[in-house]
């Protein structure tokens, strides 16, 4: 039987108020039969349809009928037709909708509420309300809305949507993006009252390091357009306009790294309902906005996405009470809060960690984590509306008697991305360090993918994202997200090519060092795009951004001169280094230079390989050629004929194999002297931020498969596991962001919640369980697992753009077996550790069997350093 399981438009998992004219459609099918090859589909609309289209593709079709007009809905569904013959019932309609295609059709007003002027800790939200008349005939009816800050929107008392921190944060004064709600059961004709609780968010918050804030202007406002379509086909659009009143209501603190204060007291009942009496309210003022400026989102939105309860009341050596919820997060605390006299204060303080039994605050530098509820006398629910802490323990003050942990739920908030990909291992460590890995993902992937969640920082820097977007791509749907980044890293992109060290890009310090072209940062502008290529065959996102990637290639080639010798200037370089000292970042074992060489190679064979797909022939002839000027520069410049770098380190062998800049001879003897300088640093993280990510493919890559293996499984510091022994939830920002004696590491710049170590996933999920993709979107698999005596067994699966891939293998003595799931109009190369021949297989379950001697660990050679 054949099915189609699901069918989607471009990105999106909800194509309401979408940006594309064109969307493309892609579907997924099961088939029963082994083998199964799509041959044929037929896409249809109404009354019209394509006719039987002869062809395999299924991914990312080109929309087959006329562009879609603003506004303009159509259901489209689709039926194949395999390669034996067989043929699929139609599939469940899938409604697509246009957004306003032409920024003309905005007809309202942004407008502005009357604010007191900025004190400290964080400014009071503002409620924002006005009446509309419709008229009768209402058939359907959509809101569309955003502001400068962060909103809730309600029309008619109840809320619209369900989304967090709307509108995000973005490249504002380039790209603010708006979102649509199907508001149709909301309406009625005569007086409907649209509401808007507006508070400071990004654009004008506490935004950067000590103390920033106002970064995009002085005060916030909204934009509301409310869209009536009649039965006769008409229009009517009422919105957001001098009409509109203000005033502060009860939440009179909100802030992201301050947090904040709601007092009940000053709740107003029935502000956003119709008839309400606004007349002592003050008058919203309309403020010049260019539409031409908004977007349509590529991804999904903020939501709140699960629930913790806390599992432990702590009470630490002071006498202050502590919540544990058993996991660090990112989100904020829901509190049913007792009956309790009028006024009464209770304090929830937020922090990641314990320190001698206390609230580990002094990490948060300046961010104050601190929500406050004032009781009106009676019981009630809140929850914050307008910030979010990185914790997973809570201080609470104030509470009248003794604690119910029932009264707190952790609320977890991030972007509502779709799960791809699992993995799991029967060595509990390991288990739990993937599991850090997805809880720092979750975190620092709220609406913008962050260094830390936590801290008076919270950016979006470029780096981290480069080394660890294998990994997320492979957990799950990143594609919508991190395309709408990439289009704000392109805004925030220098006139010379330049890529910002964090987009969105503004001036977050007054002390950070003048900075060049920042190999490995700026190559964000390249690995990004071409990850999402390889890992969902979107060739759309590699045309969208070829201008930027050219770009930042041409701007990065420039400045390593013409012999490519990167003179003069700082680099942050291999961030990070496990050598480096607490206060000296960037002090790595190998040099800014050689990692910048390696990079621009790195950089230069993307760009290549991206012209190719592209079409772009004489690029690929000018990138390849940089490709061999910079990997010549390397090899020559770096690394003896007999393959020892001349900075011996970890970074410095793995990026000469893994980028593929030895020469036959270097390469013979790279991979021996990697793993006897793995050895040497005592099988522990020997490297940084660019270098961690390649070390153990370079060593599975060159025969040293259990060395590679040995690093992994470390429990001393530094290492992967050190932080699971230590009883981390998440990935640290540093190997020893607390010591072995429990303290926190005395740096100011220690954060337990940085995704950027933990790219390591990407070598779990491709070389551990043996899942990669061998052609862009898993179209083909290569299986080849590297099984160790450290497991009896792994297993790891993914949704590709085909179906379920899945692979489990178990390990008894030296036994081994392996089951393959191989989705439908897919094959996959299969090799088994035996090194016997690959076999090829096509879709559907598969069981192979072989037997494994484990290789040794390279060990300590009495010639290594000489």
């Amino acid at each position: 039987m054949i099915a189609i399981d699901r069918l989607s438009a471009e990105h999106h998992i909800e194509p309401i108020g979408i940006g594309e004219a064109a969307p493309r459609l892609s579907w997924v099918t099961s088939a029963e039969a082994a083998g199964w090859h799509q041959a044929a589909y037929e896409i249809a609309s109404g009354d019209e349809t394509t006719g039987r289209v002869e062809s395999v593709e299924q991914v990312l079709v080109a929309w087959p009928f006329a562009p879609l007009a603003s506004r303009e809905r159509r259901e489209v569904r689709v039926r194949v037709w395999g390669d034996d013959g067989s043929a699929s019932d139609w599939s469940a309609p899938l409604a697509v909708e246009a957004g306003l295609l032409d920024p003309a059709l905005w007809e309202v007003e942004m407008v502005t509420p009357a604010l007191p002027e900025p004190g400290e800790g964080g400014e009071p939200a503002a409620l924002l309300r006005g009446e509309v008349e419709l008229p009768a005939g209402i058939v359907a009816a959509r809101i569309r809305a955003t502001a400068h800050g962060v909103m809730t929107l309600s029309l008619n008392g109840s809320t619209v949507g369900d989304d967090v921190l709307h509108p995000g944060w973005s490249t504002y004064e380039k790209r603010l993006r708006f979102r649509t709600w199907d508001v149709t059961d909301l309406v009625h004709p005569g007086a409907n009252a649209i509401g808007v609780h507006l508070a400071d968010g990004w654009f004008r918050g506490y935004l950067g390091f000590g103390g920033k804030r106002a970064i995009y202007g002085d005060t916030t406002a909204a934009l509301v357009q409310l869209e009536a379509t009649l039965s006769d086909g008409s229009v009517v659009v009422r919105g957001t306009d001098g009409s509109w009143r203000s005033t502060l209501g009860p939440v009179t603190r909100a802030d992201l790294y301050m947090g904040e204060t709601y007092d009940a007291r000053r709740e107003i009942a029935g502000w956003d309902e119709p008839g309400f009496d606004d007349a002592d309210w003050s008058a919203a003022t309309s403020v010049p906005f260019d539409t031409a400026t908004l977007v349509h989102p590529d991804g999904p939105p903020v939501r709140r996405i699960e629930e913790l309860a806390v599992v432990e009341v702590i009470t630490t050596p002071s006498g202050r009470t502590i919540l544990d919820v058993g996991q660090n997060l990112v989100g904020r605390v829901r509190v049913r809060v007792p009956a309790m006299d009028s006024g009464s204060v209770v304090t929830l303080r937020h922090a990641e960690v314990l320190e001698d039994g206390e609230l580990g605050t002094r990490p948060l530098r300046a961010a104050r984590a601190t929500d406050e509820i004032v009781s009106a006398g009676d019981p009630f629910v809140y929850e914050p509306q307008f910030t979010f802490h990185g914790f997973r323990y809570v201080e609470v003050t104030g509470w009248p008697g003794e604690i119910d942990p029932g009264d707190f739920t952790a609320v977890v908030t991030h972007t509502d991305m779709r799960r791809l990909g699992e993995f799991e291992a029967s060595d509990a460590d390991l288990g739990r360090l993937h599991e850090n890995i997805v809880w720092g993902m979750r975190g620092n992937f709220l609406d913008v993918p962050t260094d830390c969640p936590q801290r008076d920082e919270r950016l979006g820097w470029t780096g981290d994202l480069a080394v660890f977007a294998p990994t997320a791509a492979f957990l799950y749907d990143t594609s919508g997200m991190l395309g709408g980044w990439l289009r704000d890293l392109e805004a925030d992109q220098a006139d010379d090519g330049n890529v910002p060290l964090y987009v969105p890009s503004f001036s977050a310090s007054d002390d950070l060092p003048p900075l060049d072209a920042e190999a490995g940062w700026g190559d964000a502008a390249t690995i990004v795009p071409w990850t999402l290529y390889e890992r969902t065959g979107d060739a759309g996102v590699l045309r969208r951004q070829w201008a930027s990637m050219t770009a930042w290639t041409d701007r990065f080639a420039a400045r390593g001169g013409d012999d490519l010798a990167f003179e003069g200037g700082f680099a942050l370089g291999d961030w990070l280094d496990a050598a480096a000292p607490d206060d000296q970042p960037w002090a790595a074992r190998l040099p800014w230079q050689p990692v910048a060489v390696a990079y621009l190679a790195q950089t230069a064979r993307i760009m290549r390989d991206a012209a190719r797909v592209l079409g772009e022939i004489a690029a690929a002839e000018t990138y390849g050629a940089l490709f061999d000027r910079a990997a010549r520069r390397f090899r020559e410049e770096y690394v003896t004929p007999t393959g020892r770098a001349a900075f011996p380190s970890q970074t410095a062998y793995a990026l000469g194999i893994r980028f593929g800049l030895l020469d036959e001879a270097q390469l013979a003897h790279a991979g021996d002297l990697l793993a006897q300088q793995v050895v040497a640093d005592d099988y522990r993280i020997g490297s940084g931020f660019l270098g961690t990510p390649h070390v153990a493919d370079a060593l599975a890559d060159t025969g040293g498969g259990a060395t590679a293996w040995e690093l992994l499984m470390q429990k001393e510091c530094p290492s992967w596991l050190y932080a699971v022994t230590m009883g981390a939830t998440t990935v640290w920002e540093r190997w020893n962001s607390i010591l072995p004696d429990g303290s926190i590491n005395p740096g100011d710049m220690t954060s337990f919640n940085h995704y950027a170590l933990g790219a390591v996933a990407d070598f779990l999920h491709r070389r551990v369980a043996g899942l990669a993709p061998a052609a862009p979107g898993y179209r083909r698999q290569r299986i080849a697992p590297l099984p160790s005596p450290h497991l009896t067994w792994a297993r790891a699966s993914h949704e590709t753009p085909y179906g379920r891939a899945a692979v489990n293998w178990t390990l008894d003595g030296a036994d081994f077996t392996l089951d393959v799931t191989v989705p439908p109009s897919t094959t996959a190369e299969i090799r088994l550790p035996d090194g016997s021949a690959p076999i090829e297989v096509a879709s559907g379950t598969h069981t192979f069997a072989c037997r494994f001697l484990a290789p040794e660990p390279a060990r300590p050679a009495a010639a290594f350093g000489a």
